[in-house]
C-alpha cells in the first residue's frame, strides 16, 4: 500500500532540510505520544542509524526497527522499517522552487511479508481513503508548522 503527497513550503530548502533531518525532535515528539523510541548509536543520526520503536496499535503491542538509508543534504531523507512481517519505506524529497520556496514530496510504501501481515494490510487497504486523507493532513500540518517557525525567525 502506497501513500504519497506533496506540499509547498515558504522557506528555503536548507531550512526545510534542517527540520526534516532533526531526528532528535522526532524522537522527543514520539515519546510525548507514548511511543518508546531508542536510537542504537550516539550522536547525530547518519546513514545506517537504527531506531527501535515500540507502541500499541489496534490493542496489540508492536515493535518496529527503522533504519536511516539515505541522507542527502538539501535533497532527500529515506527510512526503511520492518515489523511483524511488514516492511515500509518512507521517502522525503525536497525540490527548491525558488530561494524561499521548497516543494516537499513524501511517500510511504508498506508491503506484507507474512500471511498475518497481509491480512493487516488488507484491512488497511479497505480504509485507504480515510488513511490517505489523514496522511495528507499530517504532512500539511507539518509543512505549515515549518513555514510558521521560519516566519517567526527560525
Amino acid at each position: 500500500m502506497k501513500l504519497s503527497t506533496r506540499e509547498d513550503i515558504e522557506a528555503p530548502i536548507s531550512y526545510v532540510y534542517g527540520r526534516i533531518s532533526d531526528f532528535a525532535h522526532f524522537e522527543r515528539r514520539a515519546m510525548r505520544q507514548g511511543i518508546e523510541v531508542s536510537r542504537r548509536a550516539e550522536g547525530d543520526a547518519r546513514v545506517g542509524t537504527i531506531w527501535d520503536i515500540a507502541f500499541a496499535f489496534r490493542g496489540r503491542p508492536r515493535k518496529v526497527q527503522a533504519e536511516l538509508t539515505k541522507l542527502d543534504p538539501d535533497q532527500a531523507v529515506e527510512v526503511d522499517s520492518q515489523s511483524d512481517g511488514l516492511t515500509a519505506k518512507t521517502q522525503i524529497e525536497l525540490i527548491a522552487l525558488s530561494a524561499t520556496r521548497t516543494r516537499v514530496l513524501v511517500s510511504f510504501d508498506m508491503r506484507a511479508k507474512t500471511m498475518t501481515a497481509r491480512l493487516l494490510l488488507q484491512s488497511l487497504k479497505l480504509a485507504k481513503a480515510k488513511i490517505t486523507k489523514r496522511f495528507k493532513a499530517r504532512v500539511l500540518d507539518y509543512a505549515e508548522n515549518v513555514e510558521d517557525d521560519y516566519r517567526r525567525g527560525h
